[in-house]
């Protein structure tokens, strides 16, 4: 399956002035006010229902304009909520109101008290919103939440930030998004992924521009399946690598272990544990797979996690270690390196390891920063880096010369050349404890088996959110998922995920 592209807001604004003046007429407004119009068809079925369309002052309001005249020559009983307050500024949208006007359609200044609407269109706010939401808009958007009437967004709910996911102020919960030309950022991440509902694209005939034009790409199962091919008969364990997990400190050895149970379980050939703790365990009972030793033996593996576990306390003198020997005999290394939980904390608060690790370092650099640590690494608010999640790991990515995943709802895969992806599975049940250890496991296991640095990342986050996925599926979670269900559902679903690309499926 090809890749499908996502854009930021900017490079949204090329794409509308490449899509518009390759094909003139019927102008992208008309093209996006017809296809909200249909689909708003299909939502509402009964053309005898009332339909309420906001539309705002701006572009997004200019398409509700035309959708709604469109819906009034279907026979729908259409009111409009004229936000604006005005003459639309575009030529279309002025057309839109005249004609609707003309045909006895109903505008109102105010809320339509009293109105049964069996659907609200949104096009209040588009993606132009550069501020927090304010009177009187931000009373609409609290109005149109506070019905019981399903919500058809047109190209993002109001109030959300199109560029971060971030709710500016207030913004609408939409039943369904009908989104066009491409995929914005802010849908697929952060708030963005509640506030949008079930989400259409329509490319409103742009074809080919949209993906000329693209430097983001979605992760979906079906975009990554191919990039692991099914296992020839004759092998043997040291096809497949071997992966060291170092981390572990008294008190979290759970951490690493976690790690190496996701690396096998995501195929990993050999996965030994070299643990920080001074009183390591003889064993993994639960995994007697893992081999347990020191952080000398774990050193010598091809890929190494370092991280889950190490713990921060300047006073253990198993983490002074850690950042005095191990982190640095790492950067120096010619091994991938996956750097995760403490191992990023270090780097955060020890700047001679920070110069370590951008001028020595020369071999693959992974690193796996939920939005704390990346705040710490950036030096400012986690608050911040929400409001900016793609800069953030951008800049990371281009900082720090890794390759770098920002997790969290829509998890942000960046790379030192500036592109990037948006995973689209997972939820909210990998928000508890060893989740992240997982996932450092895995990306861990696919470097080892070959796969590149920058596919091996994006495809253990798409992995990890589908097996958490899963574990919905069955009926665990996402409420009380733990990291060890997610395990549980990696090799049957890699497994799938090979015959699948490999055609067997």
């Amino acid at each position: 399956m090809a890749a499908i592209p996502i854009y930021t807001t900017s490079a949204m604004r090329k794409l509308e002035g490449l899509a518009g003046a390759a094909s003139p007429t019927p102008t992208l407004m008309e093209r996006a006010g017809a296809a909200a119009a249909e689909y708003a068809r299909e939502l509402c079925g009964d053309k005898t229902k009332d339909v309420l369309v906001v539309a705002g002052p701006g572009n997004n309001g200019g398409d509700a304009w035309v959708a709604a005249a469109h819906l009034s020559e279907g026979f729908h009983r259409v009111v409009v909520l004229d936000a604006g307050g005005g003459t639309p500024k575009a030529t279309e949208a002025r057309a839109a109101r005249e004609g609707f006007a003309s045909r006895g359609g109903k505008i109102a200044a105010q809320w339509p008290e009293g109105l049964n609407a069996a659907l609200i269109v949104d096009g209040l706010l588009g993606v132009g919103l550069a501020r927090d939401v304010e009177a009187p808009f931000s009373a609409t958007i609290a109005r149109m939440n506070a019905g019981a009437a399903p919500i058809l967004a047109v190209d993002v709910p109001s109030g959300l930030d199109s560029a971060s996911g971030a709710i500016r102020g207030i913004a609408v919960r939409a039943t369904r998004t009908l989104t066009f030309l491409a995929h914005k950022v802010g849908l697929h991440t952060g708030d963005g992924i509640d506030c949008r509902g079930e989400l259409e694209l329509d490319d409103l005939g742009a074809g080919d521009e949209v993906m000329r034009e693209a430097h983001g790409f979605l992760l979906t199962p079906e975009s990554v399946a191919s990039w692991l091919a099914p296992r020839p008969r004759n092998s043997h364990k040291g096809d497949f690598g071997s992966l060291a997990i170092i981390g572990g400190n008294r008190g979290m050895v759970g951490a690493a272990l976690l790690a190496g149970r996701a690396g096998l379980a995501c195929g990993a050939g050999k996965v030994r544990l070299g643990l920080l703790t001074p009183d390591p365990p003889a064993a993994d009972f639960g995994q007697p797979e893992l081999m347990l030793g020191s952080v000398d033996d774990a050193l010598e593996f091809e890929v190494i996690v370092a991280g889950p576990g190490a713990g921060q306390s300047p006073s253990a003198t198993s983490v002074s270690m850690f950042e005095r020997s191990v982190l640095p005999a790492l950067f120096a290394s010619a091994r991938p390196i996956v750097l995760d939980a403490d191992a990023l904390n270090a780097i955060a608060y020890n700047d001679a390891l920070r110069r370590q690790l951008i001028d020595k370092r020369q071999a693959p650099t992974l690193l796996t920063p939920h939005p704390g640590e990346a705040a710490r690494l950036l030096g400012r608010k986690t608050a911040e880096v929400q409001a900016h999640r793609l800069e953030s790991a951008l800049e990371l990515a281009q900082r720090l010369h890794a390759h770098v995943v920002l997790k969290g709802a829509g998890s942000i895969c960046a790379f030192p050349d500036g592109r990037w992806s948006v995973n689209t599975t997972g939820n909210p049940g990998l928000a508890a404890a060893g989740s992240g250890d997982v996932l450092a496991g895995m990306i861990g296991a696919l470097l080892a088996q070959g796969l590149d640095p920058e596919r091996a990342l994006q495809y253990a986050v798409c992995l990890h959110g589908a097996a958490a996925d899963a574990c919905v599926a069955r009926g665990i979670g996402p409420t009380g998922l733990t990291a060890s269900a997610v395990i549980g559902e990696v090799a049957p679903l890699v497994n799938r995920w090979i015959a699948f690309g490999a055609g067997k499926s």
